[in-house]
């Protein structure tokens, strides 16, 4: 039996080369599913025989308590950059000056996530990631789930690789498509997605992300014969690994400058992110002899496309506290003028983007405009790096009311939990008066703030009673007679909005604006809501297992039921008058918007396709029916109408509406 377990692995593990490596399956589906479901069998039959290196085991089954670090056998270093054709001119005069005339390899330089393996005797033993470049996370449970990645090599071989994980644009759509209909927050890119896959803790979560790699350092090449990067990279495919299909060798810096420009007019074509080339001194030798500097390698350098890229100076990171206490790090930036708009802060997303992407304060950086909106830090520049230079400390207490700082299982960020923290306070009632919510005109953050400070503001029902508290108020930093008599009537009318803009507002974890239209829509009010069992919640479109619980937990909590009897007592509606689904042309339709819309909001667009029974999604697929596209409109657009989906601009969206 032990023979028919180690003819089905290698079946299975040639198969999966030939269909995620090759990209030229040679077995059916039908033949690879038996395959595997009888191995499956056989192993759980005789457990004696069991091979963490089978293909069995890539599903992904083990839930870690945390990741352990782990110092790097060999460190791994970041690269010097150059933005323009003089800098590569300049490295090329360097080189030639220290080794003679050399030839170049050019990689693509993929926007992923850095991972460093270990295999000894040709079996997978570790995954890491880079880290500072000297200890890096234990990601190995993760790393195996990819599935182009060999845990079992052709020979018997003792080496060390690095290369790049990344998330696929189409497994990216994918992804993002899923977490909107779970109203769960976007990631920003593919990088991001990709670093948040590897850091789960339940490994079954990244096996179904759908990551790949591309692997393209042989650590210590010459032990194994290999004496150019070329060779190295041959090599690695001979032993399974999937390396880039895009590789170029280049005679001459003047022909490295001609393959840039070209890439970069392909550059959105290629189905992963890349946010330049990698351009390294071929020869393994001359690469001995150049060396490296403290911080990079002096044979390498990466261009960086400049479209959407600034330099800048961090000056200083603070934390920013929401009203779910979720805590978020930015970047103090110098300000520089980045798509059409002086740029002066960023975000930093998380202890380990930080960690990761090793940002201190006073680094200079690259950032660009993540998704064309949010500023982000990209990398820092380590050339440039002060040499008393220390690493952030992120703090481990709530920088406003001093609670410890909490990360919950599966997940990236740290929470306050403090309900009493002044900062979710604060954040709280301004989303709950915000313009997608009750839509209260001048209550905005600041005045929130100082509403709060002054203890007028110090929970979301409070807005409700600030008429009794004028007299204060005009004591107060810009609030005159007028100013509290509209603030007044703007409170009063929020009363007569409709159920789902109080969901909404209420700041329910993982109930936004889509999720909290349906859930008004299917209960009218606010007491049957709040009376539904978990079971009777997920019948509802747009409410998955995450949301049920949410709201359960949400509405048992006695505080929040107090706050909706006192909503009630105040005179706030709490029913949803019921919308009349008409059919149309749009029925049915997934919907895509882009751009700037002239005549509509956003939201008011939206709404009106929602009501013609279309869905409405953020990204465009080849399940999209139809984009409509405003002003500016960029990739979704580019991307629509190389799939060959229906286009409509704004007008005929205003035909349809009128019609």
């Amino acid at each position: 039996m032990r023979d028919r377990i180690l003819e089905l692995r290698k079946l299975i593990n040639d198969a999966n080369y030939q269909y995620h490596v090759l990209d030229a399956p040679v077995v059916s589906d039908e033949q690879y599913d038996l395959w595997y479901q009888e191995l499956v069998q056989l192993e759980l039959q005789y457990p004696q025989y069991d091979d963490p290196t089978s293909p069995t085991h890539k599903v992904g089954s083990v839930v870690l308590d945390k990741f352990v670090k782990v110092a790097h056998e060999t460190p791994l270093f970041s690269l010097g950059n150059a933005f323009n054709a003089s800098d590569l001119y300049d490295f090329d005069r360097r080189i030639q000056s220290e080794v003679g005339t050399s030839d170049y390899v050019v990689e693509l330089k993929i926007d992923g996530l850095a991972i460093a393996l270990t295999y000894e005797n040709g079996r997978f033993l570790r995954a890491l990631t880079r880290g500072d470049g000297s200890v890096g996370e234990d990601v190995s449970e993760n790393v195996k789930t990819i599935r182009s990645l060999p845990l079992q090599l052709s020979e018997d071989v003792s080496l060390q690789l690095r290369g790049e994980v990344f998330m696929p644009k189409k497994e990216f759509d994918k992804l993002n498509e899923q977490r909107q209909q779970n109203n769960e927050p976007l990631f920003a890119n593919p990088r991001n997605s990709a670093a948040g896959s590897i850091r789960q803790l339940d490994s079954k979560i990244a096996a179904a992300r759908n990551l790949d790699a591309f692997w393209y350092t042989l650590v210590d090449p010459l032990s194994f014969g290999c004496e150019s990067q070329s060779e190295a990279l041959q090599k690695l495919k001979q032993w399974g690994f999937k390396t880039s299909p895009y590789l170029f060798t280049c005679q001459s810096m003047d022909e490295v400058v001609e393959l840039i420009e070209t890439i970069g007019q392909q550059k959105d074509d290629y189905n992963f992110e890349i946010d330049g080339l990698v351009i390294k001194v071929n020869s393994f030798a001359k690469q001995n002899q150049l060396g490296y500097t403290q911080r990079v390698p002096r044979f390498a350098i990466a261009y960086k496309f400049p479209a959407e890229l600034a330099q800048t100076v961090v000056n200083d990171i603070f934390i920013t506290v929401g009203r779910t206490g979720r805590i978020t790090p930015n970047a103090v930036l110098e300000p520089v003028f980045l798509g059409g708009s002086t740029i002066s802060a960023a975000t930093l997303h998380n202890k380990d983007y930080i960690e990761n992407k090793d940002i201190r304060i006073n680094d200079r950086v690259m950032i660009r405009k993540a998704g064309e909106i949010i500023p982000e830090v990209v990398e820092s520049l380590v050339t440039y790096r002060e040499q008393s230079s220390v690493p952030y400390a992120f703090p481990t207490t709530c920088p406003h009311c001093e609670s410890e700082l909490v990360r919950f299982e599966d997940e990236v960020d740290y929470y306050c939990i403090n309900v009493e923290c002044p900062a979710r306070i604060v954040e709280s009632i301004a989303h709950f008066a915000s313009r997608q919510a009750m839509n209260i005109e001048g209550l905005g953050i600041k005045r929130v703030m100082l509403l709060h400070e002054h203890g007028l503001l110090n929970k979301v029902e409070d807005i409700y009673f600030l008429r009794d508290h004028v007299e204060v108020m005009k004591t107060l930093d810009k609030f005159g007679d007028k100013s509290i008599e509209k603030l007044l009537s703007a409170i009063e009318d929020s009363k007569s909005n409709q159920l789902s803009q109080v969901l909404f507002g209420l700041g329910i974890r993982h109930v936004g604006e889509k999720s909290a239209r349906s859930l008004a829509q299917h209960f009218s009010d606010i007491n049957s809501l709040m009376k539904a069992s978990k079971e009777e919640l997920l019948t509802i479109d747009d409410v998955g297992e995450m949301i049920a619980s949410s709201i359960v937990t949400y509405f048992e909590n006695e505080a929040h039921q107090q706050l909706i009897n006192t909503l009630e007592q105040v005179g706030v509606n709490l029913t949803q008058k019921q919308q009349i689904l008409t059919s149309s042309s749009l029925t049915n339709k997934t919907v895509v918007l882009t751009g700037t819309l002239e005549s509509l909001t956003r939201k008011e667009a939206t709404e009106y396709l929602e009501s013609m029974q279309a869905k409405v999604t953020s990204s465009v697929t080849s399940n999209t029916d139809l984009v409509i596209a405003g002003l500016k409109a960029g990739s979704k657009l580019n991307k629509a109408l190389e799939l060959g989906i229906e286009v409509w601009d704004e007008a005929r969206l205003l035909r349809e509406m009128t019609s």
